[in-house]
């Protein structure tokens, strides 16, 4: 007989099972439009926090845009933050999100899109195009208003 080796042990008896229960549909939000999106966004997010630093969030979607969950993914300094995109696709596969919207604050109150913010923007609409989701929109919010990368003609 053939002796294991504590990696045959180990890979022979490793599961992996995930488990996720939605919310009731009539219970979960639903977006239609940027002004919908940034309503959400400001039940959800510490108002107090949008002119200090650079947040970014993920608004994960059924097929339907009904809400299954908002994640704060990063949050920087004044003058930027730095998202990690893997942590955001893994939120969207765990939740089984099919429709996404990114959002992200400008602490300074300037709503244009920055060239780090188009850059990423394609990045992520590259890596999603790969995966079956859908981006419908990046925001920028400040303490007073919001702008659309999907009204702007940036996506």
């Amino acid at each position: 007989m053939k002796p294991l080796v504590p990696s045959t042990l180990v890979l022979s008896s490793c599961e992996i099972e995930l488990h996720y229960k939605r919310p009731f549909f009539d219970s979960m939000y639903a977006i239609c439009n940027p002004e919908d999106t940034d309503t959400v966004l400001r039940m959800f997010v510490n108002s107090k926090q949008l002119d200090l630093r650079e947040h970014f969030w993920v608004i994960l979607m059924t097929n339907a845009n009904r809400i299954v969950g908002i994640s704060e993914v990063a949050s920087g300094t004044t003058l930027g933050v730095q998202t990690n995109m893997k942590y955001i696709f893994q939120l969207i596969l765990k939740t089984n999100a099919v429709n996404v919207i990114l959002a992200h604050s400008h602490p300074g109150g300037n709503l244009n899109a920055s060239a780090r913010d188009i850059k990423e923007t394609k990045k992520f609409l590259r890596l999603a195009k790969l995966m079956d989701v859908t981006l419908l929109d990046h925001i920028i919010i400040t303490s007073e208003s919001f702008s659309s990368f999907a009204t702007e003609g940036l996506l």
